[in-house]
């Protein structure tokens, strides 16, 4: 519970040597020019025609936030409990492999700003540093482990998944989108693969059943080795199923966006759902999640935690996921952006702005708890109430 006094959250930014890009426009222009083309372009860009990509940003003005004033809003709770643990903001890191390409210190960096908040972060299986590794960096602050399946052998799966528990991580992010990679226009066009060039491999090569599933331990053949496992698609619910019996930690799928697959999860005792369309790198012309989330939230009815990701850029798109249901919301671009300005204090920039910029709106919105965000929203025109 934090005391809102008046403008608080915008005066303490407006400071003589601030200089860190403020909107997403512009933080995206910083971070082209510190990266190398081929690695901005990994990041930046979407699946074929990037009509995802474009409406995963757009959709989210189709929605309204309808304000009520004249009630108290000088305390503002923004906890949420998510699987047992309590949080003091709606915000996670989203799992963003190869962190790398954008600053040396990567995963470090980004987990380490995250710790600062207390902002879960979900570290990708192909990462530039390894669980144990992110885990002695950032000791008890919250982790989550996002697990590409393995498509060749299911135990390399089961063997980071009991990794990533044993290092203290407190959910498992099932990717379920991924089953190929999507067609990325700005990848062939710059030739650039960073899982070929190594920034994925952290948590393979140090992996005891992933090293005994290849010929030799050295680069080509554990980077073949990745590329052979990576991508899953003969994933079903029955290895799903078989995952839920190797670890007591709660499993989420991310990557549904179809009502039936929300219940098909509950029905298999999935503890979570993250309404994803990768952020428009998996297939183009998908809907976008903003759009996909109501229907969702109704089909869960409330009986497990759902989540959003993809599309999201500033605290105001969070607030309007809150409204439409999401029990909290993931960021990608924006975090990776201010990775690429300034390593951990640029993701911790990025981060504390977001979550002002939230504040201030939820305040604004006429709320001080965020279940009270339900049903401030209309689509298009605000209707007469």
């Amino acid at each position: 519970m934090t005391l809102t006094r008046n403008n608080d959250l915008l005066l303490q930014n407006i400071t003589p040597d601030e200089s860190f890009p403020v909107s997403f426009k512009e933080l995206e222009a910083a971070a082209k020019e510190k990266m190398p083309a081929g690695a901005f372009g990994y990041i930046q860009s979407g699946a074929g025609g990037e009509e995802t990509l474009r409406k995963n940003v757009s959709s989210f003005s189709k929605y309204s936030i309808v304000p009520r004033f004249l009630n108290d809003v000088s305390t503002l709770d923004t906890s949420v409990k998510l699987f047992g643990h309590t949080y003091p903001s709606p915000l996670l890191i989203a799992p963003v492999g190869m962190q790398k390409i954008a600053h040396e210190e990567g995963e470090i960096a980004t987990a380490k700003a995250a710790a600062t908040l207390g902002i879960p972060f979900i570290q990708s299986t192909v990462s530039g540093f390894s669980i144990e590794e992110v885990a002695e960096a950032t000791g008890d602050s919250p982790k989550w482990f996002q697990l590409y399946w393995s498509s060749t052998n299911d135990e390399i799966g089961y063997s980071m998944v009991k990794r990533a528990e044993e290092a203290g991580f407190e959910a498992i992010v099932l990717t379920v989108d991924t089953v190929m990679m999507g067609w990325r226009e700005e990848d062939v066009r710059n030739q650039y693969s960073p899982l070929k060039l190594g920034f994925g491999k952290a948590n393979y090569e140090t992996d005891p059943v992933f090293l005994s599933s290849i010929p030799t331990n050295d680069f080509d053949s554990i980077i073949q080795g990745i590329l052979d496992n990576v991508y899953h698609p003969t994933l079903s619910w029955a290895k799903v199923m078989e995952l839920k019996k190797r670890t007591s930690l709660p499993i989420l799928l991310k990557g549904i966006l179809h009502p039936e697959d929300a219940k098909l999860a509950i029905e298999n005792g999935i503890d979570g759902i993250i309404v994803s369309n990768h952020g428009g790198r998996q297939l183009d012309g998908v809907i976008t999640s903003i759009d996909a989330l109501p229907a969702i939230v109704e089909a869960v009815g409330g009986e497990i935690p759902v989540l959003l990701d993809s599309g999201v850029r500033r605290g105001t798109d969070v607030v309007k996921a809150l409204a439409l249901g999401a029990d909290a919301v993931l960021i990608g671009r924006p975090f990776v952006y201010g990775l690429a300005v300034d390593g951990q204090k640029g993701v911790e920039k990025v981060l504390e702005n977001i979550l002002q910029e939230m504040k201030v709106s939820i305040s604004l919105s006429g709320v001080s708890a965020l279940k009270d965000l339900r049903n401030l929203l209309t689509t298009n025109t605000p209707k007469a109430f």
